[in-house]
């Protein structure tokens, strides 16, 4: 089975879509968080959907192109504000140790994007995962070990020198592939990968 990395944040709308559909690749999939706005300013790129007013309300618009042709729930969270993104993405890390990673994207970006579900709190995040499956003896503590943050910071540098600038970043073998609009590219490099 080839093999793909998925370098992404939960605060990334694109992220959140190219993750409702790169399962269906078939592909052997590893789950690379990272923190966005610190990887931004590492290498230099700025939001410019945030700073270029006409930029920001096309992709508002083209957003919903995608909701609609990949008919997956969608909607901005009511709480973004009031949630620790690193969290999410030691969660994540957390899940990981225990082999269900891919449950604990699926669920968080779901949360996050889907349904709009609290995610503010510690015990929050734990009730996401562990309605996803995701459950282990001092997992509420776990997300916000020092450790772990100090992964999800290694896991930020090590993006940054592969050439990652923003999410979704995917990548086959050495083969770079950003943002939710390259699955055509990503299959035909899988298949050749094969």
């Amino acid at each position: 089975m080839a093999k793909l990395d998925f370098y992404f944040d939960y605060r990334s709308p694109y992220a959140y879509l190219a993750q409702t559909q790169v399962r269906s690749l078939g592909a052997e999939i590893a789950w690379r968080p990272f923190e966005i706005l610190q990887l931004m300013d590492k290498v230099g790129n700025v939001p410019t959907s945030i700073t270029c007013k006409p930029k920001g309300a096309y992709l508002g618009r083209d957003l919903m192109r995608w909701v609609g042709l990949y008919k997956v729930p969608f909607q901005q969270h009511p709480q973004s504000d009031q949630i620790d993104a690193r969290r999410l993405l030691r969660a994540t890390l957390a899940a990981e140790e225990l082999g269900q990673a891919d449950a604990a994207v699926r669920a968080i970006f779901n949360a996050y994007w889907g349904q709009g579900l609290p995610l503010s709190t510690p015990a929050d995040v734990v009730a996401v995962l562990s309605a996803a499956g995701v459950s282990a003896s001092g997992l509420l503590e776990r997300i916000d070990a020092a450790e772990l943050d100090t992964a999800l910071d290694a896991g930020t540098d090590a993006a940054v020198a592969r050439g990652v600038f923003g999410a979704p970043t995917m990548y086959v073998g050495d083969e770079m592939f950003f943002g939710n609009d390259r699955f055509d590219f990503v299959r035909a490099s899988l298949g050749a990968a094969a």
